[in-house]
């Protein structure tokens, strides 16, 4: 149980952590609100295709860190299993935020061949 809350409580921390380090561009509830064309879609699908590209490779970076813990364990103590389980939690993270991005970026193509 404690382990459950704990995952929470960080997955919470990384996303409110991620909101601060990269502020968004754009306003994206008036972007999507306010689509109407083609073009409007199409670039909301872009720009959601671009943000799932970049949580996959948030979550390739912490594949690549969780290796490095599985691979050289001794040089982090006790803190390996904490270091592997952050990792883990943070893969899944940008994995389920990845997708979600890449379901808004096919709702937004089909909506803009819908679009005239």
């Amino acid at each position: 149980m404690k382990s459950h809350v704990f995952f929470a409580i960080l997955v919470a921390l990384a996303l409110s952590a991620c909101a601060h380090i990269d502020p968004h561009p754009m306003d994206m509830s008036s972007a999507v609100r306010n689509a109407k064309t083609r073009a409007d879609h199409n670039a909301l699908a872009k720009h959601y295709e671009a943000a799932a590209e970049a949580m996959r490779a948030r979550a390739q970076e912490q594949k690549n860190g969780l290796a490095e813990y599985r691979e050289h364990g001794y040089y982090y103590g006790r803190q390996t299993e904490d270091l592997e389980e952050h990792a883990k939690a943070l893969v899944r993270v940008y994995e389920k935020a990845a997708e979600a991005n890449m379901s808004m970026a096919k709702v937004h193509r089909e909506m803009a061949e819908e679009a005239q």
